[in-house]
């Protein structure tokens, strides 16, 4: 399988912290995840290749104009504050996404970031851009022929919308590689597995009926993302019954989240689309540090086999999944059981 990743663009973002529960904390979403991520794509005997700059057609077409051009200049903007920060954090948020588009760059940050776990730095932008080019690198590899590819991205993508960065995410990696993949496939599905509801991915398309997407999580009543992924929500105009959310119990293991993924993967073969993008979480994981779900380890292989027995061009994009020993073993273990069930299908 072909893994697209480059770590020293993308480890360039290193955040230091995050807000939760009312406690900064050190952030989750450090380059000692690409460590454990890469470490399990040489356990599998992978193909690395470094992305290719795609340029900022792909990522325009998913993002706005307002949004990227904030993301590209706020860490200078932000610096000629007296006393700046080295990072940047919201402190002041619009009321709606309606309300007047400010000229300050504090005010922005307000406007474009959801929460306290997206802190842009120096570097984040650049990360970003090399985190998208891996997703666009995949989506090419199987528009040119290949039946599986990994975009191995690092920040991860679901959480943001078209102008609005969270969770860790500030391109949406996963829906630019979709939209990439629509400029060949009539149809296209996304298939979130990540612990938390894909609310990013669900805002960009849900409005659309040639995408859709499917997101199995942990139930957002007491959960992040809170305000999304809740069963009655299915799409709006023509895309209302394009998006379908699995919420799952806390606690919930392989069984229950299989069963969750066969319900959802039967509306996906009614949808009939003509390639997948697998936004793969790893932090179901039974000891991921977020503890919403009890996947195992083989439970991902299983996964992994079920979304592969669609027989369906794949491109596999990396979301979350933090820093436990068994990380890079998870993935490991999903790639093999992806690539060993597309062996037997063709």
């Amino acid at each position: 399988m072909k893994v697209f990743v480059d770590p020293a663009r993308q480890n360039q973002h290193a955040p230091t912290g995050f807000l939760v529960n009312g406690v900064m904390q050190p952030s989750p979403e450090s380059p000692k995840r690409m460590a454990r991520l890469l470490a399990g794509v040489a356990a599998g005997g992978h193909e690395v290749h470094a992305p290719k700059n795609h340029g900022m057609d792909p990522i325009a077409a998913i993002h706005t104009p307002a949004y990227l051009k904030f993301l590209s200049t706020a860490h200078a903007r932000w610096s000629r504050i007296p006393d700046a920060t080295p990072e940047i954090f919201p402190n002041i948020h619009p009321d709606c996404r309606t309300a007047s588009y400010p000229l300050s760059v504090v005010a922005q940050a307000g406007f474009h970031v959801t929460d306290m776990s997206c802190p842009i730095g120096a570097h984040t932008w650049d990360a970003a851009l090399g985190s998208a080019n891996c997703a666009v690198s995949a989506a090419h590899a199987v528009i040119s022929g290949d039946t599986v590819s990994y975009a191995l991205c690092r920040p991860p993508g679901h959480h943001c919308f078209a102008d609005l960065a969270g969770g860790f995410c500030y391109l949406n990696n996963s829906a630019i590689a979709a939209q990439e993949l629509r400029r060949h496939y009539n149809r296209v599905a996304i298939i979130d597995v990540d612990l938390h509801h894909g609310n990013g991915t669900q805002g960009i398309f849900y409005r659309r009926d040639d995408v859709f997407t499917l997101s199995i999580h942990a139930d957002p009543s007491r959960f992040y993302p809170f305000f999304w992924g809740h069963a009655h929500e299915i799409g709006e105009g023509v895309g209302q019954g394009y998006n379908l959310n699995v919420p799952l119990p806390r606690g919930t293991g392989d069984d229950g989240f299989m069963k969750g993924l066969e319900t959802g993967l039967a509306h996906i073969r009614a949808f009939s689309p003509g390639a997948i993008v697998i936004a793969l979480g790893l932090d179901a994981f039974e000891g991921d540090p977020f503890g919403g779900l009890s996947v195992t380890t083989k439970g991902f292989a299983q996964m992994a086999q079920s979304m592969a027995a669609l027989g369906l061009p794949s491109v596999i994009v990396q979301e979350g999944g933090y820093l436990c020993d068994e990380l890079g073993e998870n993935l490991h273990a999903f790639l093999d059981g992806y690539g060993d069930a597309k062996l037997q299908i063709i």
